[in-house]
């Protein structure tokens, strides 16, 4: 997939990065801290949210002020600077109306902007996200402890070459991934923004409250959390959906604050956004008309012993050749049977050369 990376200007004079890849209509991702445009790529933890949204969208996304392939130089961390990134990002793009999604941080400042742009956002996804930061929703004493314990940890190690105390985020971020991608989460945190940089973001998005925004908020949205997120607790979720006039919300069954794709959250999340906004998405994939056979009987609701039937195979070859497919389309967990089905018209276009 190709991906362009340019430059803008915020209007503090901060330098931003933004990219472009991905085919259909918009969707601006609105930056937040933890990326970096050129390093996600090869990413065990983002590659499969670039490579699926991608596929269903024509992405804009930015690393953050102060990260990634951004002007590390000390910037201001606030709403308001975050809000002059993306505008900045959106002019550069040259986009009038789009999908606008946001996630942990970034959810509040894609709230605050479709609050001030309504005429701009045709829908609003809002995932691990929050109306108020840490330091806004009165904390316990023990909470308030953790918060600024975090703050110290980011002080003393974040800058480390032992990731002994970036691997306290990145278990917090993502519990449920391998070691590996455990690894590369601790390496990308150093990577994508320095120490100084850190700690400033983080007592800003501490600080954060649109709970007068997101009252406002007039564009459909939808609001999607994970019921074990330990970096942005369940109910604050729950919370901004609340907020939000007629937001529909969805919680998914996972730990991780970034869904990681091996898990069933993973396509279940994928399904509700083409639901949400509209979009089918199209398969690259070539089957073979052997598999083409196979989606169809599968299309018709029949079962894997009715499908071996039919065509004279064994259950467990008619399981093996199902896996096949579910890799071909880069499907899993419970959602790909029905998800292969919905894209057969597709496939066989696509498998015939029409």
């Amino acid at each position: 997939m190709v991906m362009e990376v340019s430059f803008v200007t915020s209007a503090d004079g901060t330098r931003i990065a933004w990219s472009r890849h991905g085919s259909g209509p918009p969707l601006v991702w609105v930056g937040t801290w933890l990326t970096h445009l050129d390093h996600d790529w090869s990413s065990p933890v983002w590659r499969h949210w670039l490579d699926a949204l991608g596929q269903r969208f024509t992405v804009i996304r930015y690393d953050d002020r102060g990260g990634g392939l951004s002007d590390r130089a000390p910037v201001e961390y606030s709403l308001k600077t975050w809000r002059a990134d993306l505008e900045a990002v959106i002019a550069a793009a040259g986009v009038h109306s789009f999908t606008l999604f946001g996630m942990s941080q970034g959810g509040a400042v894609a709230v605050d902007y479709a609050h001030t742009h309504p005429d701009r956002v045709n829908t609003l996804i809002l995932y691990g996200a929050y109306a108020l930061g840490a330091a806004r929703r009165g904390a316990s004493a023990e909470e308030e402890e953790e918060r600024l314990l975090r703050e110290h940890l980011i002080k003393v190690g974040w800058g480390r070459a032992d990731p002994v105390f970036r691997r306290v985020f990145t278990t917090s971020f993502i519990p449920e991934a391998s070691e590996s991608q455990m690894r590369w989460f601790d390496e990308l945190q150093r990577r994508s923004m320095s120490p100084e940089a850190a700690l400033a973001s983080s007592r800003a998005r501490a600080g954060l409250d649109v709970c007068r925004a997101a009252a406002a908020v007039t564009t459909p949205t939808l609001v999607v959390h994970g019921e074990g997120d330990r970096a942005v607790p369940f109910e604050n979720g729950r919370q901004l959906a609340r907020m939000i006039p007629g937001a529909r919300f969805v919680s998914l069954v996972s730990s991780n604050h970034i869904l990681l794709a091996k898990e069933d959250a993973w396509p279940q999340f994928l399904a509700e956004v083409d639901a949400f906004t509209g979009i089918t998405r199209r398969p690259t994939a070539v089957l073979t008309a052997r598999e083409i056979e196979l989606v169809e009987l599968v299309a018709g609701g029949f079962s894997n012993s009715q499908i071996a039937d039919r065509m004279l195979l064994s259950a467990r070859t008619v399981e093996r050749h199902l896996s096949n497919v579910y890799a071909k389309l880069d499907l899993s967990g419970k959602s790909a049977r029905a998800a292969t089905a919905a894209m057969l018209p597709e496939l066989i276009r696509r498998s015939s050369g029409t």
